[in-house]
């Protein structure tokens, strides 16, 4: 039959289909199992089983015979439940298409109305083929579809969810890449910024240390300008010091020559073949012999510096003790010819004395009263002293040689005074320390101490490096040096007079030994010496000033040696006391010599200058309280020494002064300055009664 041919080929259909696979058992009854239990999921008929039922029927149908009927509708009997559209259908080829690829490609849009038309397809079909292998052929291929429908619905929506969840995932994803993208702009920004800090601090680094390097770079400039002008100043420094050599060489040396030609007038004095008139035994070869030895000498050392360049201070020194030499020489000659000429004068004395006691004699025979001799007064008196109020003119020009010689020393060392650098103000401080202290420790119990003042004085004149207050001095440290300690140490020894011999009149004769010593090696001292007691003590000279038109009372009373602080002059007393101790320092200098010194140089100021001085007092006219303040003073000191070395002539001098000058010198005193006085009065008894 055909049924059957169409059985087994939808079986074959079937076997080949994926539901076809399943296994089958013929227990499934007797256990009671449902014969689908295995097709529970729903069924799923391949693509092509659509166009398989499409042949099958087309083929019954084509075998068919159609003279039953004029159309296939007419065969198919009318029933009440048939729709009607089965009846109005043509041919089933015609509507389900010729290919089962037309019938799987419909749109999911159109999955109800397809599904729609399969049913009725199938009630078309199960009418057009009644047979039960038909039913269940299209039940299975209305499952199929059904089911392919669903899951083709169900992939749709699933296939909607995940394009839901893809554009969620894709949104998240933005979203996260666009954090990300901000994450990442924020980090980069932070990083930007993070080393602008850096290259900011390590501009700001880099700018510190540029700025300390230039500091650096100033401070060592500053440092090399420092050292270039300290080089700078102490080359100039040097040229100074070089040229202040020089010029101190050249006056060394003009200083050399001056000696020389003070030396060869000296030796001029020194004639062998002088006879004097009143002397005519007198030999003075031997003062000849040793004056050229001392002008060999001279030259010797000037040729001898000549050679080697300029002359220093100890080839100064040494020509200046040949001069000191040469002058005692000569003082030496005068002295002796002056002894000479004294015992002359002793012996002519001693003859007019013998001549006039026997014409006295031979008067007194003829003569029957004896006439007394009486002393002049009043102007006669005047006339017969020839008393002055000026002193003479060689005293004062003497006086304004001391005075010049002063000036031009202080002049000397102007430079060492008037500069202001700290080095040169050091110098110039223990320069004047290491004058000024070993004088101030001359007293009256010094002792054996007074040697080692006068050697460490010494010293330091002589260029030598002394210590003083702990430090090395010496004059050689500064050009101007000499002329400074010089100038201060003469100044002190006058200061030590004016306070410490004022004080304690016993303190004169130390003073006096050791400047007397001084004196002898280094004369300029000893000028500078008197050009200082001449200043501080015009009566030292004598010499009384002159008020002159112009001038203040203060400095008029200053120029007399009083002392004006504020306006306000000093007491008389202290004027007095301090007048006293520079008289009693002169005294006692005059007298005295260094013990150690050399025996055969004559005094440099000796006694000679004091009866000078005290014959000048005597023909000048008294001061109230000043005259006999200053004689007594003097007299004292220095009277016994006088009166040895002149003897008669002293206590003629004396002699005049008790019986003449004393009565000028009371005429004029006040009865509130009787104390002086007095005390002259008692001296001059007292030597009168010796």
């Amino acid at each position: 039959m055909p049924s059957e041919r169409y059985r087994w080929e939808t079986l074959e259909a079937l076997k080949g289909s994926s539901k076809g696979q399943l296994s089958y058992s013929q227990d499934w009854l007797l256990r009671g199992e449902d014969i689908l239990e295995g097709c529970r999921s729903p069924p799923k008929l391949s693509s092509y089983s659509g166009w398989v039922l499409d042949r099958v029927i087309s083929q019954s149908l084509q075998e068919t015979p159609l003279s039953r009927s004029s159309t296939p509708n007419e065969s198919i009997p009318h029933t009440d439940d048939q729709p009607p559209s089965l009846a109005k259908t043509t041919s089933p080829a015609s509507e389900l298409g010729s290919s089962p690829l037309s019938s799987a490609a419909p749109s999911e849009s159109k999955g109800n109305e397809d599904l729609s038309l399969l049913e009725t397809d199938h009630k078309v079909h199960l009418l057009v083929l009644p047979s039960k292998v038909t039913e269940v052929e299209g039940c299975i291929w209305m499952y199929k579809e059904v089911h392919r429908l669903k899951g083709k619905e169900g992939l749709r929506q699933r296939q909607e969810q995940q394009e839901q969840m893809v554009r969620a995932v894709s949104d998240m994803a933005s979203e996260q890449l666009k954090r990300f993208d901000e994450l990442k702009e924020l980090k980069q920004h932070q990083e930007y910024q993070d080393l602008q800090e850096v290259m900011e601090k390590s501009s700001r680094e880099a700018q510190g240390q540029q700025e300390k390097l230039k500091e650096e770079h100033r401070h060592r400039a500053k440092i090399l300008n420092l050292k270039l002008r300290e080089a700078e100043q102490e080359r100039q420094r040097q040229e100074e010091l070089e040229r202040l050599r020089k010029e101190e060489g050249q006056e060394r040396l003009r200083r050399l020559y001056s000696i020389q030609e003070e030396v060869l007038q000296l030796n001029q004095q020194i004639d062998p073949n002088y006879r004097h008139k009143d002397l005519p035994r007198i030999d003075l070869s031997g003062f000849s012999n040793r004056g050229n030895q001392i002008c060999g000498l001279v030259s010797g050392l000037i040729r001898t510096t000549s050679e080697r360049g300029f002359p220093t201070q100890v080839d100064v020194a040494n020509t200046e003790r040949a001069l000191q030499e040469m002058r005692g020489l000569i003082s030496s000659m005068q002295q002796e010819i002056a002894t000479a000429l004294e015992e002359k004068r002793k012996r002519d004395e001693e003859e007019e004395r013998e001549r006039q006691k026997e014409l006295q004699k031979q008067e007194q025979l003829k003569a029957q009263t004896p006439v007394p001799a009486q002393h002049p007064r009043g102007k006669e008196q005047k006339e017969v002293l020839g008393l002055q109020v000026k002193a003479e003119e060689s005293t004062m020009q003497w006086y304004q040689q001391l005075q010049d010689a002063s000036d031009q020393c202080v002049a000397s060392f102007s430079g060492l005074t008037d500069c202001k650098d700290n080095q040169v103000k050091n110098i110039r401080m223990d320069l004047q320390k290491a004058a000024s202290i070993p004088v101030s420790q001359i007293s009256s119990i010094a002792g054996s101490q007074l040697r080692e003042i006068f050697d460490k004085i010494n010293n330091l004149l002589s260029g030598k490096s002394v210590q003083s207050g702990g430090r090395t001095v010496s004059v050689t440290q500064h050009p101007q040096g000499l002329d400074f300690v010089y100038y201060k140490l003469a100044e002190k020894f006058v200061k030590q007079g004016e306070e410490e011999v004022a004080s304690h009149h016993e303190a004169a004769f130390p003073i006096a030994v050791v400047a007397s010593g001084i004196w002898e090696l280094h004369p300029r001292v000893g000028d500078l010496i008197l050009a200082h007691l001449h200043k501080k003590c015009p009566y030292s000279v004598p010499f009384y000033p002159a008020f002159k038109e112009g001038t203040s009372i203060e400095e008029y009373q200053r120029i007399l040696g009083y002392q004006v602080k504020d306006s306000k002059v000093e007491q008389q007393d202290n004027f007095l006391k301090r007048m006293s101790g520079m008289i009693r320092l002169y005294a006692a200098i005059i007298q005295l010599r260094w013990p150690y010194g050399n025996k055969q140089v004559t005094h440099p100021h000796g006694l000679g200058h004091g009866w000078r001085w005290l014959a000048q007092m005597l023909n000048m006219e008294p001061l109230s309280d000043v005259t006999a303040t200053l004689l007594f003073d003097f007299l004292e000191v220095c009277g016994n020494a006088l009166m040895k070395h002149y003897q008669v002539q002293f206590w003629k001098m004396l002699l005049l002064i008790r019986e003449d000058y004393f009565h000028r010198i009371e005429a004029i005193t006040i009865s509130g300055q009787m104390g002086s006085l007095m005390r002259l009065k008692q001296f001059l008894e007292v030597k009168h009664s010796l």
